[in-house]
């Protein structure tokens, strides 16, 4: 998500731009008694999940497995799965089924909505509602794991709204993905701004930022794209009550602007910047930094 992050869910139009890594899931079915098998992969095909799980009256029941949190998500993910398509699960088959994520789990590229994206295909129902029925977010990142292209997402009468856009900016060249060490955990973080949001505040949060988004996917010129993000970023660290990254972490980094994505507080940064960028962030300690097309499609 380039633009929005919280404010998505208070009917914001964000940017979200669909990354290059991803996650894959696939399932064996063969004539059982109602078994599930799962079994998860890291990008350096370690296993970090594994589970087995059981069809018991229409529910899916946690039989053993290496962690009791995942477990849990997997099983609510089947339930909300299986009330929307009710006879894609039998107890006359056995299923095995394998995910491989295509980056690494700390970067928080989106390994619970590719996987909402997957399920959905698997059980043929719409992603949206799948995703709706079990997490809090706005639904932002199913729309991403949809398309191959930039979309805006704008929730409007509870109902996401996703439309492609053309945001390829000539200044790609100058954009650099930055990873700060650590995951932020987006549905803690969402609750914290559900608690504490000011609902006046928001609202012309909100509007000004749903304008920003059109500016940025119109700028034309590095100059104007970065001016766009300074003042989004101040806008949400208002809102959030928090300084903003290149004031908490960065703030001798003159070669350019400074963004925070998605959770403020963890994952990626974006950084504009030139040919010493790379350096700069190395030296603070921070070696993950991808060009801006290493990592968009």
């Amino acid at each position: 998500m380039l633009t929005g992050e919280y404010l998505a869910l208070d009917n914001a139009l964000v940017l979200t731009l669909p990354t290059q890594y991803g996650q894959d899931l696939s399932v064996e079915k063969s004539t059982g008694s109602g078994n599930i098998k799962w079994i998860s992969y890291t990008n350096e095909q370690q296993v970090w999940f594994e589970g087995d799980f059981r069809i018991h009256d229409g529910a899916i029941n946690s039989i053993s497995n290496t962690n009791d949190e995942i477990a849990y998500n997997l099983v609510c993910i089947f339930k909300a799965a299986s009330a929307l398509a009710p006879n894609k699960l039998s107890k006359q088959f056995d299923y095995k089924v394998t995910t491989i994520l295509e980056f690494p789990q700390n970067w928080g590229l989106g390994s619970s909505s590719t996987l909402i994206n997957n399920m959905a295909q698997w059980f043929s129902i719409d992603p949206f509602k799948l995703h709706f029925s079990v997490f809090n977010g706005s639904g932002y990142d199913i729309a991403a794991a949809k398309n191959n292209l930039p979309v805006t997402y704008l929730i409007n009468n509870k109902k996401p709204l996703v439309e492609i856009v053309n945001f390829d900016p000539a200044y790609k060249e100058q954009l650099f993905f930055v990873h700060l060490n650590q995951k932020q955990s987006s549905y803690n973080e969402i609750k914290r701004y559900l608690r504490y949001k000011e609902v006046d505040q928001i609202k012309s949060a909100v509007k000004k930022v749903s304008t920003i988004t059109q500016q940025i996917i119109n700028a034309k010129t590095l100059d104007a794209f970065e001016k766009l993000l300074s003042k989004h970023e101040n806008i949400l660290s208002s809102v959030l009550g928090v300084p903003t990254i290149k004031e908490r972490l960065f703030a001798d980094y003159n070669a350019g602007v400074i963004k925070s994505l998605g959770a403020w507080g963890g994952d990626f940064i974006l950084a504009t910047g030139n040919a010493k960028t790379i350096n700069y962030f190395k030296e603070k300690g921070y070696p993950t930094i991808l060009r801006y097309t290493d990592m968009i499609l």
